[in-house]
Order: C-alpha cells, then sequence, then structure tokens
C-alpha cells in the first residue's frame, strides 16, 4: 500500500497538467440491461472512480414525500448477503470509499478505488448489490427516517434552510421539484417498508441508470467491469419526462417572520433545462450580473458601493426541466426594503441595457481561463460525465465549452435574458424580523 500511495503522490502533478491540456476522450455503450456507460480511460493515478446514476431523486416522490432521499440512504443499510457493517467494513479494509446522495433530479452511488485488481475486484460485486439489492431492515428504516424527522425539524430553525425551503415551495407550487428531498413530517411518517422496496424495484434499474467511470482501466476492462457493476440491476423502464414548471402569472413576495439580525432575501424564476439553447448566453450573462464574486455588478453596486449587504449572488440552476434562476442576498432588518428595491433594480437595468463590452471580455477570460480547474482531477471528471450521461449532453460537451462561451455575443446575452427572465413575474421570499 505504501508504494502505491507514493506513486499516487509522484502522479499528481502530471495528472493536472495532461487532463486538463488534452481533450478528454469520451468512450459511451450500455450495458446489457440497458445502462448507458460513459467511460475515459486515464492512466495518471492508479484510482477508478465510478458514479451509477439514477433518474430517482425527489422529483419522482410523487405525494410520497421524502421517500427518494430515505431509500437511497438505506442503500448502504444491508443486502440480502451483508449487513450494514459487513458493508462498510469490506470497503474500509482495501481503502476503498462508497458514497450515495440524492437531490430532486438525480441519486447516484458511487466508488472510489485503487485500480490493483485484487482490491478492486474485492468490492465490485458489493457494489453492485449496494446498488441493486438492498434488504431494508426495518430497524434501519425506522432509525433513518427518525434522523431524517430530526433533520427536518432542524431546518426550521436556519435562516438559511427556511428561505430556501420556502422558495422553492412557493416558484414550484404544485410541481414535481416542490418540496426537495427532505420531505415533509407526515409523508415520512406514513411510508412503509413495502412502499420504499417499489420505489426501488421502479426507479433502480438499468435503462433508468448512467453508469460514469473514470481511471486506470483499458476500455476492454472498462466494459467488463461495467457489466459487473450493474449486474443485479433489473432492465426495467426509464422514468417517465418531469413536466416543465409554469411561471407564476403575477410576481409576489412572501414575507415569513424569523427572529434574527439579517433578514435574507431571494427571489427568482423557474427557468433553465440543461439542454437549453440559451444555456451559455443565460451563463455568462449572470456571471457578469451576479455569478462572479467581486467582479460581479450585484457585488460591486450592492455591497461594494451601497454597503447594504456582506453577501449577494445570482446563479442559474440547470435541471431536467425548468431550474431555477435565483437572486439572492441578506441584510440587515432596517435595510430590507432598500435591499430589495435595489436587487430588482439591477436586474431590470440589465436586461434592459445588456452587459458592457469590457464585462464581457472580463467575463469570458474568467470563465475560460478557469475551466481546467473544473476537469483537474478524476473525481470531478467522473461527476462531469455522470451530468453529461444523465441529462443526454453531447460528448463533447466539456470539449466545446469554451468555444460555446467564446461564442457569445452582447446581443445574445440581452435577448436571452429579455425571452427568458421575466421581473414582473418573480417570487420573492423575505424572512427576517421586521424593523
Amino acid at each position: 500500500m505504501s508504494i502505491t500511495m507514493n506513486r499516487i503522490l509522484l502522479s499528481i502533478l502530471a495528472l493536472v497538467f495532461s487532463q486538463t491540456a488534452l481533450a478528454l476522450d469520451i468512450q459511451s455503450w450500455s450495458t446489457s440491461n440497458g445502462v448507458k456507460v460513459l467511460f475515459v480511460e486515464s492512466h495518471d493515478l492508479p484510482m477508478i472512480d465510478v458514479r451509477l446514476a439514477f433518474k430517482a431523486g425527489s422529483s419522482r416522490d410523487g405525494e410520497k414525500f421524502g421517500i427518494s432521499s430515505l431509500v437511497n440512504g438505506l442503500l448502504v443499510e444491508g443486502t440480502g448477503k451483508h449487513s450494514s457493517e459487513d458493508i462498510a467494513n469490506q470497503f474500509e479494509s482495501v481503502g476503498a470509499e462508497l458514497g450515495h446522495d440524492s437531490l430532486r433530479d438525480m441519486a447516484w452511488v458511487s466508488l472510489r478505488s485503487l485500480s490493483e485488481q485484487e482490491l478492486w475486484e474485492s468490492v465490485v460485486d458489493l457494489f453492485a448489490q449496494v446498488a441493486a439489492k438492498p434488504s431494508f431492515p426495518q430497524d434501519a428504516i425506522d432509525r433513518d427516517r427518525q434522523a431524517m424527522l430530526i433533520s427536518l425539524s432542524n431546518r426550521k430553525k436556519e435562516i438559511g434552510d427556511v428561505v430556501e425551503d420556502a422558495f422553492y415551495q412557493n416558484l414550484y407550487e404544485g410541481h414535481a421539484y416542490q418540496i426537495g428531498k427532505h420531505g415533509t413530517a407526515s409523508t415520512l411518517q406514513a411510508l412503509s417498508r413495502q412502499d420504499l422496496v417499489k420505489f426501488h424495484s421502479d426507479y433502480y434499474v438499468g435503462s433508468n441508470a448512467t453508469l460514469a467511470l473514470v481511471g486506470d482501466l483499458s476500455l476492454q476492462q472498462a466494459k467488463r467491469y461495467a457489466e459487473q457493476l450493474t449486474r443485479y440491476l433489473q432492465p426495467g423502464k426509464p422514468a417517465d419526462p418531469i413536466q416543465p414548471a409554469q411561471m407564476a402569472e403575477q410576481g409576489r413576495t412572501v414575507n415569513i417572520e424569523f427572529k434574527t439580525t439579517q433578514s435574507h432575501i431571494i427571489q427568482g424564476l423557474p427557468v433553465l433545462s440543461r439542454n437549453d439553447p440559451d444555456y451559455y448566453a443565460l451563463y455568462l450573462g449572470n456571471h457578469i450580473l451576479g455569478g462572479s464574486g467581486f467582479s460581479s455588478r450585484l457585488m460591486q453596486e450592492i455591497r461594494e458601493n451601497r454597503g447594504l449587504s456582506y453577501s449577494v449572488y445570482s446563479y442559474f440552476v440547470p435541471m431536467e426541466t425548468s431550474g431555477p434562476f435565483q437572486m439572492a442576498l441578506q441584510t440587515s432588518n432596517n435595510q430590507v426594503e432598500e435591499a430589495a428595491r435595489l436587487l430588482q433594480q439591477m436586474l431590470l437595468d440589465f436586461i434592459a441595457d445588456g452587459p458592457k463590452a469590457s464585462e464581457i471580455e472580463h467575463s469570458k477570460k474568467n470563465i475560460t481561463g478557469g475551466f481546467p480547474l473544473k476537469i483537474d482531477s478524476n473525481k470531478k471528471i467522473v461527476e462531469y460525465l455522470s451530468l453529461i450521461g444523465f441529462y443526454d449532453l453531447p460528448l463533447d460537451y466539456l470539449d466545446r465549452f469554451n468555444e460555446n462561451i467564446m461564442a457569445v455575443s452582447s446581443d445574445d446575452i440581452r435577448d436571452a435574458f429579455k425571452r427568458r427572465v421575466k421581473p414582473d413575474q418573480i417570487i420573492r421570499v423575505i424572512v427576517g424580523e421586521p424593523s
């Protein structure tokens, strides 16, 4: 192990320079049970990174809010042959890392292991069982459910969680994105073991999955391991598409009282999908408006010039459909009205006038210059591969990212913002203590 670890340390510099300088050669195919596979061969480190993603996030909860998160958390609590202790001990004994999580669109299971054949093959089959054959023991269900209920209760005490939950609930009222993975107390308490088993059997299937592989493997090895990693998944059928969210016909402000010295303001609209033709124009435009830290317009005016907020930002969250455009800040209670008014006015001005040529040039240099850092490790690459496969993005998405950013003009940004961001339909949530 010490020799292997030395090899890892000596390879880090080579990894950084080689992977950021060269285009990624992404290979793609499907397994015998319908899992889409994306693979990048990389021998700079003796490591293999795996991410197996399913369309099984909270947008698939239906009326059983929280079920997706509970199911995903229980994957590591036992299989038909292994207890949770067995699973943890077997991965730890060979230095492998097992991960899992769920979001609104996606639920996933990940593996990171040394590529030494004996170590790697000792965990491949167990990983496949964890993803496809959870046993859902009742004591683990009760324990994880209780932990989720405690977490849900704690979210009501944290102002950042309160404003985020209220924003999504009002922005996506009646839509699959409304509640999120935390669920509700009443639905969590009502979930049965049978509900969990059915959710897993419906969504954790081959035709609803994407497997991303990066690391010290040949293509031939990758094809063999892809079959092994997914061998227990039933073919099943893909999840139905999520319907687009509708913007509110008329914007509104929701005020929530919360004892605090700093009020939180968040506002936005459902706008952007991962495959959206306006993605690059909106991305670059937002980088100028509020997505570039201290150099953004929002930060310069609201924090630096006016001193109304320590933190202010905006961003798009591209999702399977209608991901939100968000603008947010924190300010003292007696400055809420002024800060909210200025936040909205700066958006109106940006939509009307668009960015300056100097702002576009600066942001393009910033985005393209920092892009290599987004793929400077196998772990980052496997996450991008998973996104590319999950959202059916083109295989050259990463290779052409900078090219697509550089092609955006001022007119493109102004046109995209005017068509897609409607200020009079914005939902605003203010959480704080009225002054």
